[in-house]
């Protein structure tokens, strides 16, 4: 089961507990924006190297939606769904007035220098504005 799955599982099952409407709970569970960008960005040694980004912003009745990044070779669009529905979910039990979000970019950061990475993360970020 992959993480979008699961997480959506344990929140139809919170939703029963909790006696939410059945069209509530599929509105929540559907993000507000998802967004798939390509970052282009030029190494320390000249050549170019291409990542593929995601951003998914889950929901913003709360307020603002806050959610950071996620550097993985393996990142992929589900996860990052997964990721800000979690964020949604838990800035509202911890009543902080945000929805959530949450970015990820496929990249081995271990295998990029520091200013690479600067690079990667402005790239991603302008490519996320709308």
């Amino acid at each position: 089961m992959n993480a979008l799955a699961a997480t959506n599982r344990n929140f139809k099952l919170a939703s029963r507990l909790l006696g939410l409407d059945s069209k509530l709970v599929k509105s929540l569970v559907i993000p507000f924006r998802e967004i798939k960008v390509e970052c282009t960005i030029p190494k320390d040694d000249g050549t170019l190297a291409s990542f593929v980004g995601f951003r998914v912003q889950q929901d913003n009745a709360r307020g603002p939606m806050k959610g950071g990044i996620r550097y993985h070779p393996e990142v992929d669009p589900d996860e990052v769904n997964a990721l800000a529905q979690l964020m949604t979910w838990k800035t509202a039990v911890a009543n902080i007035p945000y929805g959530g979000a949450k970015g990820g970019i496929g990249c081995d950061p271990g295998k990029l220098s520091l200013s690479e990475l600067e690079r990667l993360t402005r790239v991603f970020t302008k490519r996320n504005m709308i």
